[in-house]
């Protein structure tokens, strides 16, 4: 009969432990694909910033502007050289280049803004 309460009891702690792991597991996986799919908080919201003062006004506040020909940038791909050159060179004659006027911290701090708002 003492055995009974005492598995029950051990099975219980194993069951609060693996539960625990598991959790641990998914915090810290979380954390590395925030990292992963554009950095830290503070770049992401120096990204927001430089965002709302140079890219709004043709991208739209929440990075989709209907009517006009720019892209939705909410599904751009998961492609930071792409992004880095298209920023610094332009595009096609109707997005302008801002490599004169961004260095590359604040492309970077933009593509981790971005890529924070991504959507499938």
């Amino acid at each position: 009969m003492i055995k009974r309460p005492f598995n029950w009891t051990a099975a219980c702690f194993a069951a609060v432990a693996i539960i625990a792991m598991a959790s641990a597991q998914t915090a810290t996986s979380a954390t590395t694909t925030q990292q992963d799919a554009g950095g830290d908080q503070a770049q992401i919201g120096q990204g927001k910033t430089a965002y709302a003062e140079k890219c709004s006004h043709c991208h739209g506040p929440s990075m989709v502007n209907a009517g006009t020909i720019t892209p939705d940038l909410r599904k751009f791909p998961d492609d930071k050289e792409r992004f880095f050159t298209t920023v610094k060179n332009g595009k096609n004659g109707k997005m302008p280049p801002w490599g004169d006027l961004l260095n590359d911290d604040e492309i970077a701090s933009l593509w981790a803004y971005i890529s924070s708002q991504r959507k499938p």
